[in-house]
């Protein structure tokens, strides 16, 4: 059955739950509603229109956005949908208008799709993109697959150096420049600023490396689980809290000399984070939220109407990719730290709770062998 979406701006696409007539089956990580997900056989993907690639999976991993989908957290997401966002692959097959790859490439998927033509795209707006934006494992099958078609390939693909380390490489498909564009670009981090990242997962762990560009004199992370707040102070906290006590913002102002944070980056996506990013900015400070946030949240307007802050929100539109790309390859910055397990496609479940258990397992990011 084919079914024609209209997306906003009034431009369609195509999807249907099953690919055209495809005979050959593949392995796939589905998801059937909140808390439901199984590997189940899929027909491989085929080409739609001419700019679409179809990519054999090499490596994929999993999201804390995935952990929402299977929450319920995001609608757009509907069930018999393959989950994933990310990965690296090879170039199976490409539609007739595709000029910059072919068969046998090696690619990084970008968890954006852009046309590069419409009125976002033009503004450097990926993610709001008429025709694409992020739609991979979301609107359409993504990643955590053994194949997944690729919309708008020679815009949304990047090609993998011959020597790069691909497994590191899977970081910069989504986590790496989220955490840098919606984290460390929308929170200004500057030269000798003052940052707080509430949450040490890997979307802070992967701001808290990428806010290090800019030298700034203090970086906080703030986190439940010790080991990961260890693991950060690795990587380059300055200072850690642990915010069990509930006294994670006294701490932060004795850190600051009673002021807060130039930044403070939310992290998490839970209204008792965003709650604390609020506890913590300074005056004229940026409360900057990555979070992929499923359930409202108080503003304390009442508190904050009079201490010239600003509040940024975005959904990564990857456009720092190429930037990350090279600084990945001249070693200035090491994504694959993040890198804790590694599974084979067919033991993706076994992932997905490992990952899921992180406080218990120690996990960061998994990588998924297809």
């Amino acid at each position: 059955m084919i079914e024609i979406k209209v997306r906003r701006g009034g431009a369609a696409f195509i999807d249907t739950k099953q690919p055209f007539g495809s005979e050959h089956p593949m392995k796939a990580l589905v998801y059937h509603g909140p808390g439901h997900k199984e590997l189940d056989d899929r027909p491989k993907p085929e080409i739609r229109s001419a700019g679409d690639a179809i990519v054999k999976m090499v490596k994929t991993t999993i999201c804390g956005t995935d952990l929402h989908i299977l929450k319920g957290d995001v609608p757009t997401c509907t069930p018999g949908r393959i989950l994933g966002h990310e990965g690296v692959g090879i170039i199976d097959s490409v539609g007739a208008g595709v000029t910059t790859f072919k068969l046998g490439d090696r690619v990084l998927i970008s968890c954006i799709s852009s046309c590069g033509k419409c009125e976002y795209c033009r503004r450097g707006l990926y993610s709001h993109c008429t025709t694409g934006g992020w739609i991979l494992g979301n609107e359409i099958d993504g990643t955590q697959a053994e194949y997944v078609r690729t919309p708008h390939a020679d815009t949304s693909l990047y090609r993998i150096p011959a020597d790069a380390d691909e497994e590191a490489l899977v970081m910069l498909s989504d986590i790496l420049p989220t955490g840098f564009e919606c984290g460390v670009l929308n929170g200004k981090v500057a030269p000798g600023s003052t940052v707080a990242i509430v949450g040490s997962g890997p979307i802070g762990l992967a701001a808290l490396l990428t806010a290090q560009f800019y030298s700034p004199a203090e970086l906080i992370m703030i986190d439940l689980d010790d080991k990961r707040l260890k693991i950060a102070k690795i990587f380059g906290a300055t200072h850690t809290i642990n915010s069990a006590s509930g006294k994670a913002a006294d701490k932060v102002k004795a850190l600051t000399g009673g002021k807060g944070v130039d930044t403070a980056i939310e992290a998490v996506g839970v209204p008792a984070t965003f709650v604390l990013c609020q506890d913590i900015v300074a005056p004229g400070g940026i409360i900057a939220n990555i979070g992929v946030h499923g359930s409202k949240v108080d503003l304390h307007l009442e508190r904050l109407w009079s201490h010239n802050i600003s509040i940024t929100t975005r959904l990564v539109d990857t456009v720092t990719t190429p930037m990350l790309l090279k600084t990945v390859q001249s070693n200035k910055i090491n994504p694959a730290q993040l890198i804790t397990h590694r599974f084979p496609l067919d033991q993706i479940l076994k992932a997905y709770d490992t990952f899921s258990r992180a406080a218990d397992t120690g996990a960061l990011k998994v990588i998924i062998t297809a």
